[in-house]
Protein backbone atom coordinates (compact mmCIF):
# COMPACT_ATOMS: atom_id res chain seq x y z
CA UNK A 1 0.00 0.00 0.00
CA UNK A 2 1.43 3.40 -0.99
CA UNK A 3 2.18 6.05 1.61
CA UNK A 4 -0.34 8.43 0.03
CA UNK A 5 -3.10 5.80 0.11
CA UNK A 6 -2.31 4.96 3.73
CA UNK A 7 -2.54 8.62 4.69
CA UNK A 8 -5.84 9.02 2.83
CA UNK A 9 -7.34 5.99 4.61
CA UNK A 10 -6.14 7.27 7.97
CA UNK A 11 -7.69 10.68 7.35
CA UNK A 12 -10.95 9.08 6.23
CA UNK A 13 -11.10 6.93 9.36
CA UNK A 14 -10.37 9.96 11.54
CA UNK A 15 -13.13 11.97 9.87
CA UNK A 16 -15.47 9.00 10.23
CA UNK A 17 -14.71 8.75 13.94
CA UNK A 18 -15.30 12.46 14.50
CA UNK A 19 -18.61 12.20 12.60
CA UNK A 20 -19.74 9.33 14.84
CA UNK A 21 -18.73 11.22 17.99
CA UNK A 22 -20.74 14.26 16.91
CA UNK A 23 -23.80 12.17 16.04
CA UNK A 24 -26.57 13.21 15.99
CA UNK A 25 -25.91 16.63 14.48
CA UNK A 26 -29.51 17.01 13.24
CA UNK A 27 -32.95 15.51 13.96
CA UNK A 28 -33.34 11.74 13.47
CA UNK A 29 -36.34 10.19 11.73
CA UNK A 30 -37.74 7.37 13.88
CA UNK A 31 -40.02 5.28 11.67
CA UNK A 32 -42.95 3.42 13.21
CA UNK A 33 -44.43 1.17 10.48
CA UNK A 34 -47.91 1.38 11.99
CA UNK A 35 -50.45 4.14 12.58
CA UNK A 36 -50.35 6.16 15.80
CA UNK A 37 -51.78 4.79 19.03
CA UNK A 38 -50.71 1.16 18.91
CA UNK A 39 -48.16 -0.54 21.19
CA UNK A 40 -45.26 -0.10 18.76
CA UNK A 41 -46.06 3.59 18.41
CA UNK A 42 -46.22 3.94 22.20
CA UNK A 43 -42.80 2.31 22.61
CA UNK A 44 -41.31 4.32 19.75
CA UNK A 45 -42.48 7.62 21.22
CA UNK A 46 -41.19 6.64 24.65
CA UNK A 47 -37.75 5.80 23.26
CA UNK A 48 -37.71 8.80 20.93
CA UNK A 49 -38.46 11.24 23.73
CA UNK A 50 -35.75 9.80 25.97
CA UNK A 51 -33.18 9.64 23.15
CA UNK A 52 -33.88 13.27 22.34
CA UNK A 53 -33.30 14.26 25.96
CA UNK A 54 -30.04 12.33 26.18
CA UNK A 55 -28.57 13.24 22.78
CA UNK A 56 -29.79 16.79 22.35
CA UNK A 57 -31.57 16.27 19.04
CA UNK A 58 -35.17 15.47 18.17
CA UNK A 59 -36.09 11.89 17.29
CA UNK A 60 -39.14 12.59 15.15
CA UNK A 61 -41.73 9.81 14.99
CA UNK A 62 -42.75 9.07 11.40
CA UNK A 63 -45.81 6.80 11.32
CA UNK A 64 -45.88 4.88 8.03
CA UNK A 65 -48.67 2.36 8.49
CA UNK A 66 -49.95 -0.09 5.92
CA UNK A 67 -49.18 -3.45 4.31
CA UNK A 68 -48.57 -5.12 7.66
CA UNK A 69 -45.65 -2.81 8.42
CA UNK A 70 -43.93 -3.36 5.07
CA UNK A 71 -44.23 0.26 3.91
CA UNK A 72 -42.29 1.65 6.86
CA UNK A 73 -39.77 -1.15 6.70
CA UNK A 74 -39.09 -0.54 3.00
CA UNK A 75 -38.74 3.19 3.64
CA UNK A 76 -36.08 2.48 6.24
CA UNK A 77 -34.26 -0.16 4.21
CA UNK A 78 -33.87 2.28 1.32
CA UNK A 79 -32.93 5.32 3.45
CA UNK A 80 -29.35 6.62 3.49
CA UNK A 81 -27.29 4.57 5.99
CA UNK A 82 -26.14 7.60 7.94
CA UNK A 83 -27.86 7.08 11.30
CA UNK A 84 -30.60 9.60 10.61
CA UNK A 85 -33.31 7.03 9.91
CA UNK A 86 -34.11 4.18 12.30
CA UNK A 87 -37.16 1.94 12.69
CA UNK A 88 -38.94 0.16 15.52
CA UNK A 89 -40.93 -2.87 14.42
CA UNK A 90 -42.46 -6.07 15.73
CA UNK A 91 -42.15 -9.81 15.45
CA UNK A 92 -44.66 -9.65 12.58
CA UNK A 93 -42.63 -7.29 10.43
CA UNK A 94 -39.28 -8.84 11.32
CA UNK A 95 -40.03 -12.57 11.39
CA UNK A 96 -43.45 -13.32 9.89
CA UNK A 97 -43.85 -11.06 6.85
CA UNK A 98 -40.84 -12.57 5.02
CA UNK A 99 -42.92 -15.77 4.75
CA UNK A 100 -46.07 -14.00 3.56
CA UNK A 101 -44.95 -11.38 1.08
CA UNK A 102 -42.51 -10.95 -1.78
CA UNK A 103 -40.66 -8.12 -0.08
CA UNK A 104 -38.50 -5.51 -1.82
CA UNK A 105 -35.98 -5.89 1.00
CA UNK A 106 -34.41 -8.63 3.10
CA UNK A 107 -34.80 -8.29 6.87
CA UNK A 108 -31.44 -9.91 7.60
CA UNK A 109 -29.45 -8.29 4.78
CA UNK A 110 -30.88 -4.76 4.48
CA UNK A 111 -30.99 -3.72 8.14
CA UNK A 112 -28.38 -3.13 10.82
CA UNK A 113 -29.75 -4.44 14.14
CA UNK A 114 -29.52 -2.02 17.07
CA UNK A 115 -31.41 -3.55 20.00
CA UNK A 116 -34.33 -5.73 20.98
CA UNK A 117 -36.63 -3.59 23.09
CA UNK A 118 -39.04 -5.92 24.85
CA UNK A 119 -41.20 -8.98 24.71
CA UNK A 120 -44.81 -8.99 25.78
CA UNK A 121 -47.55 -11.58 26.13
CA UNK A 122 -50.77 -10.82 24.40
CA UNK A 123 -54.22 -11.00 25.88
CA UNK A 124 -57.29 -12.74 24.52
CA UNK A 125 -60.21 -10.37 25.02
CA UNK A 126 -63.84 -10.25 23.92
CA UNK A 127 -66.53 -7.60 23.78
CA UNK A 128 -68.65 -7.70 26.97
CA UNK A 129 -71.71 -8.67 24.92
CA UNK A 130 -70.12 -11.98 23.91
CA UNK A 131 -71.66 -14.57 26.26
CA UNK A 132 -68.40 -16.21 27.39
CA UNK A 133 -66.25 -15.79 30.48
CA UNK A 134 -63.56 -18.39 29.83
CA UNK A 135 -61.48 -19.86 27.02
CA UNK A 136 -63.47 -23.08 27.30
CA UNK A 137 -66.73 -21.20 26.76
CA UNK A 138 -65.25 -19.28 23.79
CA UNK A 139 -64.21 -22.55 22.15
CA UNK A 140 -67.68 -23.98 22.69
CA UNK A 141 -69.31 -20.87 21.20
CA UNK A 142 -66.96 -20.86 18.20
CA UNK A 143 -67.73 -24.54 17.54
CA UNK A 144 -71.46 -23.92 17.87
CA UNK A 145 -71.30 -20.97 15.47
CA UNK A 146 -68.49 -21.65 12.99
CA UNK A 147 -67.53 -18.57 10.97
CA UNK A 148 -69.79 -16.29 13.01
CA UNK A 149 -67.18 -14.77 15.35
CA UNK A 150 -64.85 -12.08 13.99
CA UNK A 151 -61.42 -11.52 15.45
CA UNK A 152 -59.33 -8.46 14.63
CA UNK A 153 -55.60 -7.94 14.26
CA UNK A 154 -53.03 -5.31 13.35
CA UNK A 155 -52.89 -6.83 9.86
CA UNK A 156 -52.17 -10.00 7.95
CA UNK A 157 -49.27 -11.79 9.65
CA UNK A 158 -49.39 -9.49 12.67
CA UNK A 159 -49.31 -10.70 16.26
CA UNK A 160 -53.10 -10.88 16.54
CA UNK A 161 -53.45 -12.76 13.27
CA UNK A 162 -50.79 -15.34 14.16
CA UNK A 163 -52.29 -15.74 17.64
CA UNK A 164 -55.82 -16.19 16.31
CA UNK A 165 -54.76 -18.57 13.56
CA UNK A 166 -52.87 -20.71 16.05
CA UNK A 167 -55.86 -20.70 18.39
CA UNK A 168 -58.21 -21.82 15.61
CA UNK A 169 -55.74 -24.45 14.46
CA UNK A 170 -55.20 -25.91 17.92
CA UNK A 171 -58.87 -25.79 18.97
CA UNK A 172 -60.29 -26.84 15.60
CA UNK A 173 -62.55 -23.79 15.51
CA UNK A 174 -63.36 -21.36 12.72
CA UNK A 175 -63.33 -17.61 13.34
CA UNK A 176 -63.16 -14.88 10.68
CA UNK A 177 -60.00 -12.79 10.60
CA UNK A 178 -60.53 -9.02 10.17
CA UNK A 179 -57.20 -7.26 9.47
CA UNK A 180 -56.65 -3.59 10.33
CA UNK A 181 -53.76 -1.21 9.62
CA UNK A 182 -52.63 -1.47 13.24
CA UNK A 183 -53.82 -2.80 16.57
CA UNK A 184 -55.26 0.56 17.68
CA UNK A 185 -58.29 0.59 15.30
CA UNK A 186 -58.92 -3.10 15.95
CA UNK A 187 -59.13 -2.38 19.67
CA UNK A 188 -61.43 0.58 19.02
CA UNK A 189 -63.75 -1.63 16.98
CA UNK A 190 -63.74 -4.31 19.67
CA UNK A 191 -64.76 -1.73 22.28
CA UNK A 192 -67.50 -0.54 19.91
CA UNK A 193 -68.73 -4.10 19.36
CA UNK A 194 -67.88 -4.15 15.64
CA UNK A 195 -65.79 -7.29 16.19
CA UNK A 196 -66.20 -9.85 18.96
CA UNK A 197 -62.72 -11.21 19.67
CA UNK A 198 -59.20 -9.81 19.75
CA UNK A 199 -55.75 -11.24 20.46
CA UNK A 200 -53.87 -8.06 21.25
CA UNK A 201 -50.67 -6.70 22.73
CA UNK A 202 -51.01 -6.18 26.46
CA UNK A 203 -49.44 -2.70 26.39
CA UNK A 204 -52.45 -1.05 24.78
CA UNK A 205 -55.13 -3.44 26.07
CA UNK A 206 -54.60 -3.54 29.85
CA UNK A 207 -56.20 -0.10 30.53
CA UNK A 208 -59.43 -1.16 28.79
CA UNK A 209 -59.49 -4.46 30.65
CA UNK A 210 -59.21 -2.61 33.94
CA UNK A 211 -61.94 -0.16 32.92
CA UNK A 212 -64.28 -3.02 32.00
CA UNK A 213 -64.65 -1.97 28.36
CA UNK A 214 -63.38 -5.37 27.22
CA UNK A 215 -63.45 -8.75 28.96
CA UNK A 216 -60.15 -10.61 29.28
CA UNK A 217 -60.16 -14.40 29.08
CA UNK A 218 -56.48 -15.37 29.11
CA UNK A 219 -52.93 -14.39 28.22
CA UNK A 220 -51.14 -15.85 25.21
CA UNK A 221 -47.76 -16.61 26.79
CA UNK A 222 -46.81 -19.85 28.51
CA UNK A 223 -46.40 -17.99 31.82
CA UNK A 224 -48.89 -15.71 33.54
CA UNK A 225 -48.49 -11.95 33.29
CA UNK A 226 -47.79 -10.16 36.61
CA UNK A 227 -49.93 -7.16 35.60
CA UNK A 228 -52.92 -9.50 35.15
CA UNK A 229 -51.94 -12.30 37.49
CA UNK A 230 -55.54 -13.46 37.91
CA UNK A 231 -55.79 -14.41 34.23
CA UNK A 232 -54.85 -17.96 33.23
CA UNK A 233 -52.70 -18.66 30.22
CA UNK A 234 -54.43 -20.17 27.19
CA UNK A 235 -52.33 -23.26 27.89
CA UNK A 236 -53.65 -23.45 31.47
CA UNK A 237 -57.18 -22.93 30.15
CA UNK A 238 -56.98 -26.18 28.23
CA UNK A 239 -55.25 -25.45 24.91
CA UNK A 240 -52.10 -27.35 25.82
CA UNK A 241 -48.89 -26.08 24.29
CA UNK A 242 -50.31 -22.72 23.19
CA UNK A 243 -47.62 -20.03 23.47
CA UNK A 244 -47.20 -16.82 21.49
CA UNK A 245 -45.72 -13.51 22.60
CA UNK A 246 -45.00 -10.31 20.76
CA UNK A 247 -41.66 -8.52 20.71
CA UNK A 248 -40.22 -5.32 19.29
CA UNK A 249 -36.78 -4.22 18.14
CA UNK A 250 -34.97 -1.26 16.60
CA UNK A 251 -32.72 -1.25 13.54
CA UNK A 252 -31.16 1.10 10.98
CA UNK A 253 -30.46 0.69 7.26
CA UNK A 254 -27.64 -1.74 6.50
CA UNK A 255 -24.32 0.04 6.17
CA UNK A 256 -25.00 2.49 8.98
CA UNK A 257 -21.62 3.16 10.65
CA UNK A 258 -20.87 0.71 13.44
CA UNK A 259 -19.90 3.55 15.77
CA UNK A 260 -23.36 5.07 15.38
CA UNK A 261 -25.04 1.70 15.91
CA UNK A 262 -22.95 1.23 19.06
CA UNK A 263 -23.87 4.70 20.31
CA UNK A 264 -27.59 4.15 19.75
CA UNK A 265 -27.39 0.73 21.41
CA UNK A 266 -25.63 2.21 24.44
CA UNK A 267 -28.15 5.04 24.81
CA UNK A 268 -31.17 2.78 24.37
CA UNK A 269 -29.73 0.24 26.80
CA UNK A 270 -29.44 2.96 29.44
CA UNK A 271 -33.00 4.11 28.76
CA UNK A 272 -34.40 0.58 28.98
CA UNK A 273 -32.59 -0.03 32.29
CA UNK A 274 -34.01 3.10 33.92
CA UNK A 275 -36.44 2.50 36.83
CA UNK A 276 -39.09 4.63 35.10
CA UNK A 277 -39.13 2.51 31.93
CA UNK A 278 -38.86 -0.73 33.88
CA UNK A 279 -41.87 0.20 36.01
CA UNK A 280 -43.97 1.37 33.06
CA UNK A 281 -43.20 -1.79 31.14
CA UNK A 282 -43.95 -4.10 34.06
CA UNK A 283 -47.30 -2.39 34.67
CA UNK A 284 -48.53 -3.53 31.26
CA UNK A 285 -46.81 -6.90 31.21
CA UNK A 286 -43.88 -6.08 28.94
CA UNK A 287 -40.47 -7.53 29.77
CA UNK A 288 -37.48 -5.37 28.82
CA UNK A 289 -34.83 -7.29 26.85
CA UNK A 290 -32.02 -4.98 25.71
CA UNK A 291 -28.76 -6.64 24.74
CA UNK A 292 -26.30 -6.18 21.88
CA UNK A 293 -26.96 -5.81 18.16
CA UNK A 294 -25.41 -9.25 17.67
CA UNK A 295 -27.80 -10.83 20.16
CA UNK A 296 -30.79 -9.37 18.33
CA UNK A 297 -29.40 -10.56 14.98
CA UNK A 298 -29.07 -14.13 16.30
CA UNK A 299 -32.54 -14.04 17.88
CA UNK A 300 -34.05 -12.72 14.65
CA UNK A 301 -32.63 -15.64 12.67
CA UNK A 302 -34.17 -18.13 15.10
CA UNK A 303 -37.55 -16.36 15.00
CA UNK A 304 -37.59 -16.30 11.20
CA UNK A 305 -37.06 -20.07 11.19
CA UNK A 306 -39.75 -20.58 13.86
CA UNK A 307 -42.43 -18.62 12.03
CA UNK A 308 -41.66 -20.29 8.74
CA UNK A 309 -43.07 -23.43 10.37
CA UNK A 310 -46.00 -21.59 11.99
CA UNK A 311 -47.12 -19.92 8.76
CA UNK A 312 -46.96 -23.21 6.89
CA UNK A 313 -48.80 -25.29 9.51
CA UNK A 314 -51.52 -22.68 10.09
CA UNK A 315 -51.81 -22.08 6.31
CA UNK A 316 -51.61 -18.31 6.79
CA UNK A 317 -51.72 -16.37 3.54
CA UNK A 318 -51.42 -12.70 2.67
CA UNK A 319 -53.94 -13.15 -0.15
Amino acid sequence: MSKNLSCALALAMLAFGVHAQQYPAKPVRFVVPFVAGGPTDIQGRMLGEKLGQRLGQQFIIDNRGGAGGNIGMELTAKAPPDGYTIVIATVGTWAVNPHLYKLPYDVTRDFAPIIQVSTSPGVLVVHPSVPVKSVKELIALAKAKPGKLDYGSSGVGGFGHISGALFSLMTKTEMVHIPYKSSAPSLIDLIAGQIQVLFNNAISTVPFIKSGQVRALAVTSIKRMPALAELPTIDEAGVKGYDNSSWSAVAAPAGTPKEIIAKLNSEMSAILKSPEIQEKSASVGAVIIGGTPEQFADYLKSEIAKFARVVKEAKISAQ
